[in-house]
């Protein structure tokens, strides 16, 4: 049954597809948007549907190089920051750029139909779930495209061009805007949007709901440093969201795949947000020689970095002789468009949102508000949810987190002041989202907002360090949008 739900999911995503013949259609032969169903048509496009996450996690400290003969090319590229060669093929940096604009081109053309009905009430819904899939997009683009957010300087950072209206000409020049600028636009639409977003959807857990809203913004409120906001945010989930985190048992006794349809189910209730994302990421842990190794996965895994001393409740399996190692996450769907040439296209459910990331937020935004008490009971809570034999007895202090995760000078460095006992607990709490979405590219976005030195070793190389404040943490700008002029990014 779960494997029936969640392929039914993806064909239902993937079957509509008049938006986008919509948008490809010159004005004059394009259907009339005059209905509010319409107008939900178009927005099943507005979400970036490819994928991110191999790009994101090659680039972190989450990977290593794992000995195998060969590896893709985008993969050897994303390990070493360099500016990939290849385009638009899938999963590469240009490829997410491409799709996150796409998303942006259907929200924006769904606010458009929306304000030529009259901006009525009754289309409220859609004018949320818009504006907020535009911020979701754009904050996707600046945070992989530019230098992370710092009020000191985001008023001269260069940022990535904020759209909000559809495309009128065939080759529309585009400035970037500077960091801060774009990170007002995200705050006036996700302001906006949550006034309006609603759960009333056919299959709400590829939409944002309410709840998605809320989750998304308070990811945006902790790049931002708004810790008020973040726990306001996720009020909902209080200090012990019993039932409403991920379920490991559930892995437990069922096979790799079942785990991997399992993970992106819409019935695991922390699954906020999905996406059926054109992507081969299923197919990394044997594809990329830059992977996350059989001799190193325990270095983030292994009983010794638990602060209980026991085993976590994640899976891992190789299917190489351990040199590389994975948690089944993705369950890839191939869409034959020829099944005598075996000729198609790859799709996976990828999680883009959760319960488990939201309450992460909350504790850490406690722990830059001083509450310290608070946040114990909190991560006591959600590292009893990820720990074998997990007991009573086993309880979270300050001690205890000061001890396992000491201050080291100058690792963690964000824009704003923080304690050395502050230090800890974010380490702790990265330490903990590194650990909850490997494979997913969470790790890299960390790197970024804590300025967190990376060293990449390859065999018979020279180690490639990615010191603090470095140039290549923000990705270079696709080539072929250079000639919409968007300006690159200095190297």
């Amino acid at each position: 049954m779960k494997k029936l739900k969640i392929t039914l999911s993806l064909l239902i995503l993937m079957s509509i597809t008049s938006c986008d013949d919509f948008l490809s259609e010159k004005p004059d032969n394009r259907t009339e948007i005059d209905t509010p169903d319409k107008i939900s048509e178009i927005l099943v496009g507005a979400y970036p549907q490819m994928s991110y996450f191999d790009i994101a996690e090659t680039m972190s400290d989450n990977v290593f190089d794992s000995g195998m003969a060969e590896t893709l090319i985008k993969n050897e590229q994303n390990y070493n920051w360099e500016i990939q060669t290849e385009t638009t093929d899938i999963d590469t940096q240009a490829y997410y750029w491409d799709a996150c604009y796409k998303a942006i081109a259907h929200a924006n053309k769904a606010l458009e139909a929306i304000d030529q009905l009259g901006n009525t009430a009754d289309l409220n819904p859609q004018k949320g779930e818009a504006l907020i899939a535009r911020a979701y997009a754009h904050f996707m683009l600046v945070s992989l495209w530019s230098q992370r957010y710092n009020p000191a300087t985001a008023s001269t950072d260069l940022g990535i061009p904020y759209v909000t209206k559809p495309e009128t000409e065939l080759i529309t020049k585009y400035t970037r805007n500077t960091v801060a600028e774009v990170f007002k636009f995200i705050e006036n639409d996700i302001e906006e949007g949550l006034k309006y977003v609603a759960n009333d959807y056919k299959e709400p857990k590829f939409h944002f709901t309410k709840n998605a809203a809320k989750a998304f913004a308070s990811r945006f409120y902790l790049v931002k440093g708004d810790w008020d906001k973040v726990i306001s945010l996720s009020d909902d989930l209080g200090n012990r969201p019993v039932g409403k985190l991920r379920n490991h048992l559930v892995y437990e006794g069922i096979g790799v795949n079942d785990q991997r349809l399992a993970y992106a189910s819409s019935d695991a209730e922390t699954n906020l947000l999905i996406v059926s994302a054109n992507s081969i990421v299923s197919r990394s842990y044997y594809s990329n020689r830059f992977y996350l190794s059989g001799p190193r996965y325990q270095q983030i895994f292994g009983p010794a970095t638990n602060i209980f001393a026991k085993a976590w409740y994640y899976n891992f399996y190789s299917s190489n002789s351990s040199i590389t190692v994975f948690q089944p996450k993705f369950y890839e769907y191939f869409k034959y468009s020829n099944v005598t040439a075996g000729i198609g296209d790859p799709y996976v459910a990828e999680v883009l949102l959760s319960n488990d990331e939201f309450f992460l937020n909350r504790i850490e935004a406690h722990v830059m508000k001083g509450e310290i008490n608070v946040a114990n009971d909190e991560l006591e809570y959600f590292w009893s949810t990820r720990t074998v034999g997990y007991a009573a007895t086993d309880k979270v202090t300050e001690a205890k987190v000061v001890a396992k995760y000491p201050v080291i000078a100058d690792e963690y460095t964000p824009f704003y002041a923080i304690s050395p006992v502050q230090t800890s607990y974010v380490k702790a709490i990265a330490e903990t989202r590194r650990r909850d979405f490997v494979h997913e590219g969470m790790r890299w976005f960390d790197v970024k907002r804590f300025n967190i030195v990376v060293n990449h070793e390859t065999a018979n190389k020279p180690l490639n360090t990615l010191v603090k404040d470095d140039k290549r943490r923000a990705l270079q700008i696709p080539l072929h949008a250079t000639n919409t002029g968007v300006e690159l990014n200095p190297r």
